[in-house]
């Protein structure tokens, strides 16, 4: 037998599979999503989440310190309000439960990490869509471009680096650039989520925002039959000026990731979703995972399919694990 046949040899240790690893999963890749409920005197948990919370605005900025000191590279915000109207009015209002979040947060953190801020009216509606309704029922695309204008721009003021466009609406990173550049804040950038499918894997993620919605996103988020579409989202968003662009749900849309990270022009995110998070969760409480193994090598996953950042809700638990490892 040749030697050329012992591709083994560098599998042997941990050491010798270290030296050679090509893909590696960093603290300062992984974003931690956080949830702020309004009225909260203590950390509520989401049963569908096992280990997130709906934050207090005391124990969500003991939390993102925790996560900061443990290396996570950002922090993405969703506020969770105690009412909610037809045009998510809540969004808008400086005193709303995310721009008070966004104010603690950036008082407690300064620029020691990147504030991301999910700039999307489906937690402030009552009828739990991600924009305005128009008088058929349908979100009103045009009439939601001027709403999101208005809460970039608050959440702008209220400390965000990163605005988070998540609503899929058409034109939306074009006319929050301008609405952000009008009001002066030239230098706070655009998180676009240019591919949003309209994934099952939700779920738990509308019990962490209760949300009100009844029906789908269909008309609005990405067919999961297609991929060349993805494309097209993406270079509309490129053009209106995204600084970040992100693919979600991120596990099984890795060969969509894939191909947005080999021709984007900007950093490339993907968003570990929650349905993707309860799962192993659930099969880790059953026994039937390793749960620090798969976590890390889903995470792993994502990052060799070309993610430059991950978005999950174990960034802090994971970045943990990662500096231990490194000792």
């Amino acid at each position: 037998m040749f030697p050329t046949d012992r591709p083994r040899r560098l599998r042997r240790t941990a050491a010798l599979r270290r030296l050679v690893s090509e893909t590696t999963v960093l603290p300062r890749q992984l974003i931690l999503p956080m949830f702020l409920k309004e009225g909260a005197t203590e950390p509520v948990p989401i049963a569908s989440m096992p280990g997130v919370v709906q934050h207090s605005r005391d124990s969500l900025r003991k939390a993102a310190v925790e996560a900061v000191q443990a290396g996570v590279g950002g922090l993405m915000l969703y506020g969770v309000p105690l009412t909610h109207d037809a045009v998510g009015s809540g969004a808008t209002d400086p005193d709303g439960i995310l721009n008070v979040g966004l104010r603690d947060l950036r008082a407690e953190l300064g620029d020691d990490t990147v504030l991301m801020s999910d700039c999307c009216l489906d937690e402030f509606t009552d009828h739990g869509h991600c924009g305005v309704l128009g008088d058929n029922g349908m979100v009103d695309n045009d009439a939601t471009l001027r709403v999101y204008a208005d809460m970039a721009v608050e959440q702008a003021r209220s400390g965000a680096h990163l605005v988070g466009t998540s609503g899929m609406m058409d034109g939306q990173v074009g006319v929050i650039r301008e609405a952000l550049d009008e009001a002066g804040y030239a230098d706070t950038g655009i998180l676009a989520y240019s591919v949003k499918y309209a994934s099952a894997m939700y779920g738990p993620f509308r019990d962490a925002i209760q949300s009100q919605l009844t029906g789908d996103r269909k008309t609005y988020q990405q067919d999961p039959a297609n991929a060349r579409e993805a494309l097209r989202e993406l270079a509309l968003d490129l053009a209106e000026g995204a600084d970040v662009v992100m693919v979600k749900p991120a596990l099984p849309y890795l060969d969509v990731l894939r191909a947005v990270a080999e021709v984007s022009e900007v950093p490339v995110a993907a968003y570990q979703v929650s349905g993707e998070y309860a799962m192993v969760e659930a099969a880790a409480a059953n026994g039937w995972l390793d749960r620090q193994r798969t976590i890390l090598e889903l995470l792993t996953s994502i990052r060799r399919a070309g993610a430059d950042m991950v978005l999950t809700y174990w960034a802090a638990e994971a970045a943990r694990w990662i500096r231990a490892a490194d000792r």
